[in-house]
């Protein structure tokens, strides 16, 4: 896992869960809440997350195979991907419909210091665990958003666990709320409201998460940030005068591949041109440290070949179809 940060979140989250979820169960017994019931059944499915996430980290470990060149460092996407399938379908579906049952048929909240007990318990453990996510995250986020390190962090994990435990806090406070207007008005619908309120939130949150990881199972490419010191450390200004075109992915968060056509010059021996290769592979190293599958092409510059290499939909290095009205074009009659 990238970082022992991401484990040391994830454990946090998945003890504040485990224990949260049997005080919820032992709550719902007593008590009768449909958002108590609605909340053990969340933090059940987020203790399961935790445990998807943990072997993630795990199965993304194993070495590369001949079936698997590339590793699989993308184990870690596809867990994180079951995480918002599991919220969506355990956590938020069951939600919305426990609550539409209450609220159909609703009656009263026995053993009120129940419910409200746990909840209150519920909500230092679950601020303990965010506060946990929300350190380890700040070490990797830099100056970034927290909205954009949530869309742009490669590491699945620590952004799961945050919102997971966004998710787990605003729905206790919902829970809360809803238990407190049902003891308060004797009107166990608002207990209903409360519990379909939760599951609309974790339905929102499990959509947001899949939608983020699949952006990472399709492949992203590296930041800005590092394409721009890839850049810096491939030309040396001598025998690689620039780059014709260059393409970047994620075959893991802490695995990037780079591949790029070069600009070398006509009189350069194969010699010269290889120890130049070997060289830039190295700066990229040093520059970015994750970059460990690179692939560097060498070919004469040409600036037709270049503009064709912009677009990811065309064949990188093909020669540019020529513009109709452009000197040259097929219209153009030599006048």
């Amino acid at each position: 896992m990238s970082a022992s940060g991401g484990t040391k979140a994830i454990v946090a989250a998945l003890v504040a869960n485990l224990s949260i979820a049997v005080a919820k169960f032992v709550a719902f017994l007593f008590s009768g809440s449909s958002s108590m019931l609605a909340e053990s059944v969340h933090s059940l499915a987020d203790s399961g997350n935790q445990g998807l996430l943990l072997l993630g980290g795990k199965k993304a470990k194993r070495e590369a195979t001949p079936q698997h060149p590339f590793g699989y460092g993308r184990e870690r996407y596809i867990y994180a991907f079951l995480v918002s399938i599991v919220l969506f379908s355990v956590g938020g579906m069951f939600a919305v419909y426990e609550g539409y049952e209450k609220i159909k048929h609703p009656h009263e909240i026995t053993a009120w210091y129940w419910p409200v007990g746990v909840l209150i318990f519920a909500i230092i453990a679950e601020i303990f665990s965010f506060r946990t996510a929300i350190k380890e995250s700040n070490q990797t986020r830099g100056d970034r958003s927290w909205t954009e390190f949530v869309r742009r962090s490669k590491a699945p994990e620590l952004p799961v666990v945050l919102l997971e435990d966004l998710g787990a806090l605003v729905g206790l406070i919902l829970a809360l709320g809803g238990v407190g207007l049902a003891l308060a008005t004797g009107n166990g619908v608002w207990d209903g409201i409360g519990t379909l309120c939760i599951g609309i939130l974790l339905i929102v949150i499990a959509i947001i998460l899949a939608a983020e990881t699949k952006s990472l199972l399709l492949g992203e490419s590296a930041g800005l940030e590092e394409v721009e010191k890839i850049k810096a450390a491939v030309v040396d200004g001598d025998t690689v005068t620039g780059i014709i075109h260059m393409r970047t992915l994620h075959l893991g968060p802490e695995e990037l591949l780079v591949a790029a056509k070069i600009a070398v010059q006509h009189d350069d021996t194969a010699v010269e041109i290889a120890n130049a290769i070997n060289a830039a592979e190295n700066r990229i190293r040093e520059a970015v440290p994750i970059a460990r599958v690179i692939y560097l092409e060498p070919d004469i510059f040409n600036a037709e070949a270049a503009a064709a290499g912009t677009n990811p939909g065309k064949t990188p290095g093909a020669p540019a179809p020529q513009d109709p009205a452009a000197p040259g074009g097929p219209k153009d009659l030599g006048h």
